[in-house]
This record gives structure tokens, sequence and C-alpha cells, in this order.
């Protein structure tokens, strides 16, 4: 054991979306005071993966936050948690009206974009061009109108959805990496952004992890 205050329990991360999204607001949470966290890595579709997982989370699924006594699972419940807890962080835009409209389209990304998801798997190491459905190429015209648009209202800060970094930009980084994969073409705003978290250091350090895990899963 590390003795760090938090520990987050994630799958394997070349592939888990959802992780990412966790662990990349718990290191803008902790980005100020320069604290590390524990971290435990299950890895995927393996015999012993559900058994490993429901160890540390109730719901059978990661990320997983521990500080202390309490356990906070899904990546949504994690980043409020974090906000609550580091408001200096800025995971949320002090603006109420920016934070309303960043608080929609991490929903719209929590809830939504299922063709996206099943059709352009996150597999952060491969290259493989793709050829989406229609309703997938839908779903990727929706998600640069949410990139374009926030930065147009709100972006002038800095190069990321709302200025500065924060859980908006936890939440498509994922996404990011999916249309680098699959070869997706961007535009504009939207392509300046995909390259502005592409650079950033807390998912460029992700990437690197993922790139010298040893597991590889079968995709599609």
């Amino acid at each position: 054991m590390s003795g760090a205050e938090f520990t987050l329990v994630v799958a394997n991360k070349n592939y888990s979306s959802w992780s990412l999204r966790g662990w990349l607001a718990l290191k803008l949470a902790l980005a100020e005071s320069g604290a590390g966290f524990e971290e435990i890595v299950i890895p995927l579709d393996q015999p012993e993966t559900r058994a490993a997982i429901l160890v540390h989370s109730p719901s059978g699924k990661v990320p997983l936050l521990r500080h202390g006594a309490l356990s906070v699972w899904d990546s949504l419940a994690i980043g409020e948690y974090l906000a609550e807890r580091f408001p200096s962080a800025g995971l949320w835009p002090e603006d109420p009206t920016a934070r309303a409209v960043a608080r929609s389209v991490v929903a719209e990304m929590h809830s939504g974009f299922a063709s996206l998801r099943a059709e352009l798997p996150m597999d952060m190491r491969n290259r493989a061009p793709a050829s989406p459905s229609s309703k997938t190429l839908a779903e990727i015209a929706r998600v640069q109108e949410i990139w374009n648009d926030c930065r147009a209202g709100f972006g002038a800060g800095g190069d990321f959805l709302f200025g500065r970094p924060g859980l908006p930009d936890c939440f498509y980084a994922p996404v990011v990496s999916r249309f680098v994969t699959y070869g997706i073409p961007l535009d504009g705003a939207a392509a300046a952004y995909a390259e502005a978290v592409q650079a950033w250091s807390p998912y460029r350090e992700w990437l690197a992890a993922g790139e010298i895990e040893p597991w590889v899963l079968e995709r599609p």
C-alpha cells in the first residue's frame, strides 16, 4: 500500500474509456496539491475479472474511487464528488451558464452515443480506419457539434471545451482517442480541440501506460 489518501480502481488503460474519465478527473482534482494516488488495474475479459472487480466495486464495474472508508463508483459520481471536495480545481466552470452547459454535455456523453461506443470501441494502441454506419456518423456529427459550440461559446480561456481543462474534457477525451484510432476526419474547432486533448499531459501519461500493457483483447 502506498499510504495515498485516494485509491482508484480501473481496468486496462488501452481499452477502458470509463476508467480514463475517472482517472483524468482525479488527476485534475489533485493537480494543485501534487498529491499522488494509489491505482489498482484489473484487466478486462479474464476469467477472474468480475470477481476481482467485485472485491472493490458493488456495481461490478470500474472505475471506483476509494477515499478513506468511502467508495464512489461511476465516472460521473466520481467527478461530482471530486468537484465538491476540490472546488478550486475547476472541474466545473465557475460561471453558472457555462456550468449548466458543461453539465448538459457531460450528461449527454454519459447516457448517449451508444452506436459510437459499439462500433468504435476504445483501443488506443490500434489504428484501424473505419466505415461507420449512418447512425454512428450522426453521433460523430453530434460530438463535433458539441465541441464546436462549447469552444465558440465558452472556450476563450484556453484550448479546452470551457477554456481550462475540466470534467467535460475528461468525458470527451476517450472519444478523441476513438477518432484517432479509427481515422475519423475532423474539421475546424473540433480538430483543434482533439489536438489539444492529445497534447494534454495527463492524457499522454495514460496513453503511455496503455501502450506498454501486456493484455490484448480481441476486437471485432
